[in-house]
């Protein structure tokens, strides 16, 4: 479901990431795994497209992310470091207007923001604005707009940092929860995460897979 076919990037004379390749198949739950400045977000931004490549690529359902974003982009949900969104709107309107970019009008984008806000347990908080949240109801609002099209590919990076151990346990139990049906990767510096939730491991270290099984 995802190949990623030896992606470089650099920063002028700085090479981020040294030609990383790997698959994650549907059922696999990839623990991407390194130190703070390992390369991990740029990767992922590569991957959904965020951040072009220097060179190679991937290919995400048959759809390689330089030749065919759109197709691509599409088959992923992507949760990126810190959660962001637009902190001015309540989490019903924000989820709303996240599934009308995606395509979903009317009763299907109604229907599909009220599974997510249940999937996320969101309801207690659906009508409040995303800047009154707390941290962890932030998180989960944004990996609410993640899965809100049911992503073939969900892409996350650092999807627990800053969060308690009930937020922690909250957001690992939703992606447990989904692994089933999906190729999910996981970008963390955090060791307990990976033997959470993680079914295979990738060690990167200075822009360089170091380890993976």
């Amino acid at each position: 479901m995802l190949e990623v076919k030896n992606l470089r990037k650099s920063f002028g004379d700085f090479e981020a990431v040294k030609g990383i390749s790997f698959s994650v198949s549907k059922g696999e739950v990839l623990g991407f795994l390194g130190p703070n400045g390992a390369g991990k977000s740029t990767t992922m931004r590569m991957i959904t497209g965020f951040l072009p490549a220097t060179s190679g690529t991937a290919v995400i359902c048959g759809h390689d992310i330089s030749a065919d974003p759109v197709g691509a982009k599409k088959c992923i949900g992507y949760l990126p470091e810190s959660a962001p969104s637009y902190r001015a709107m309540t989490v019903e309107d924000f989820l709303t207007f996240i599934a009308t970019v995606r395509g979903f009008a009317g009763k299907a984008g109604r229907e599909r923001v009220e599974q997510v806000i249940e999937k996320a347990k969101l309801t207690g908080v659906a009508r409040q604005t995303i800047d009154t949240l707390s941290k962890g109801y932030r998180q989960r609002t944004c990996f609410a707009q993640a899965i809100i099209h049911d992503p073939q590919v969900l892409i996350m990076d650092e999807p627990t940092d800053g969060l308690d151990p009930n937020q922690k346990f909250t957001v690992r139990e939703m992606i447990k929860e989904m692994a089933a049906d999906k190729a999910i990767v996981i970008s963390t510096h955090i060791l307990e995460e990976v033997d959470a939730v993680c079914t295979r491991a990738i060690v990167i270290a200075d822009g360089e897979i170091k380890a993976d099984g």
